[in-house]
């Protein structure tokens, strides 16, 4: 796991960036199934295994807790030791991560399976963070592209991840989902072989001095609002699919049907991805975004009108590509927030404050799903989006050039 960068002459190559970003696509590809395997599967075994069933969707918190909790380390071992060295620590803990999985599924224990996913989060901060390792060398044009691509290998995520689980779900039976767990691990280590390839120039050293304040660039109205859109679009996307595949088995659809709708929700997140950055480049970044919270809106409006296997299946593919939108369109905003030299930093804590709140709303989906409704998480829903609409229209209005 080299840490060593070839240096470039200038700080922005986009051939580099088109290599790096088609690198990362594939690595995504294989680290993204991490993802689906856990949401697909943890709040099932979470369910048998939990003392309580309120805690059913626990495992899943926990993965996003890993996160959260992972995405200020990965930042610092990216700036102090360069991108690709923080890309494959990651990758260790994915690996870790299946095998702790695994033997929590064998032993019965819910609390080893908690480490597992929380491992598996800490996977997920990396591999997160490969969007901005393939914007790192880019030009602005160029950037929503980069950005883009690399999130859409997560269409091949979706095929992986949901196939794994249901070709090994029941291959170690009695013991639901133990082989699909030894899968993760495997394509974990395949995603860390890919990454060798990654090549991103080290920063110029710098003194202190030259990159503003974390507490200054925090109070930028475009980072507030960047946030404020990563927080929703992946906030909202991860309540609703966090409790979707536990609601679908109780609502008496099968465990079949529940994992296909995650890959009908995974290949929506990512697909538009094709063309995403060409949308931003040609409508604008708040147009786009707007479209992407819109499509979120509409799910929950199908998540409410009913319990239907199609029901669930088309609200899980609109708020997919509803995430896709929005996120990609708050990502690309987060990139024009700061320096390159403040670049690390930035990211890292943009990325701990979206983690920190999915954990909340993960956490939140199986209490409410548990003691109130499925249409009770759908309809929380709306109070937020209209509030991060309504901030992205604040943007638009600021930042008009002023009349002559």
């Amino acid at each position: 796991m080299s840490a060593i960068a070839e240096p470039l002459p200038h700080a922005f190559d986009d051939r580099l960036a088109k290599r790096n970003a088609m690198v990362l696509a594939v690595a995504q590809a294989l680290a993204g199934g991490n993802n689906t395997v856990i949401v697909s599967t943890s709040s099932i075994i979470g369910a048998i295994l939990a003392p309580d069933k309120g805690l059913a969707t626990l495992p899943i918190t926990g993965m996003i807790l890993g996160m959260w909790v992972g995405t200020l380390p990965i930042g610092w071992l990216a700036r102090h030791y360069g991108r690709r060295f923080a890309l494959q620590t990651g990758s260790l803990f994915g690996i870790a991560s299946g095998l702790i999985s695994y033997t929590a599924v064998m032993s019965g224990s819910f609390w080893i399976l908690l480490l597992g996913t929380f491992c598996g989060g800490f996977y997920a901060a990396a591999h997160q963070s490969y969007r901005f390792a393939a914007a790192d060398t880019a030009s602005d044009a160029f950037r929503p592209k980069a950005v883009s691509w690399v999130l859409a290998g997560g269409v091949f995520a979706a095929l992986i991840g949901p196939q794994l689980v249901i070709f090994t779900k029941d291959m170690l039976s009695p013991h639901l989902f133990a082989a699909s767990f030894l899968g993760q691990s495997a394509c974990a280590v395949l995603a860390a072989i890919v990454l060798m390839f990654v090549k991103v120039p080290p920063l110029p050293a710098v003194k202190a001095s030259q990159g503003r304040p974390l507490s200054e660039i925090a109070r930028a109205p475009r980072f507030i609002v960047a946030v404020a859109c990563g927080v929703a679009s992946y906030g909202l996307m991860n309540m609703v699919m966090t409790s979707a595949p536990l609601a679908m088995v109780g609502c008496g659809h099968s465990v079949t049907d529940a994992t296909l709708g995650i890959q009908w929700h995974v290949l929506a997140m990512y697909g538009p991805s094709f063309f995403t950055g060409s949308l931003i480049a040609r409508f604008g970044i708040n147009r786009i975004t707007a479209i992407g919270l819109v499509l979120i809106g509409v799910a929950s409006v199908i998540g409410i009108s009913g319990t239907t296997v199609p029901h669930f299946w088309a609200g899980l593919i609109f708020l997919g590509l509803g995430w896709n939108f929005a996120f990609i369109g708050a990502t690309t905003m987060v990139t024009r927030c700061h320096r390159p030299e403040e670049r690390n930093k930035v990211q890292a804590f943009n990325d701990f404050l979206v983690f920190g709140c999915m954990a909340l709303s993960s956490f939140s989906s199986g209490q409410m799903l548990a003691y109130l409704s499925w249409q009770a998480i759908n309809e929380v829903a709306f109070p937020f989006l209209v509030a991060v609409g309504a901030l992205l229209l604040w943007l638009k209005v600021r930042e008009r050039p002023a009349a002559v």
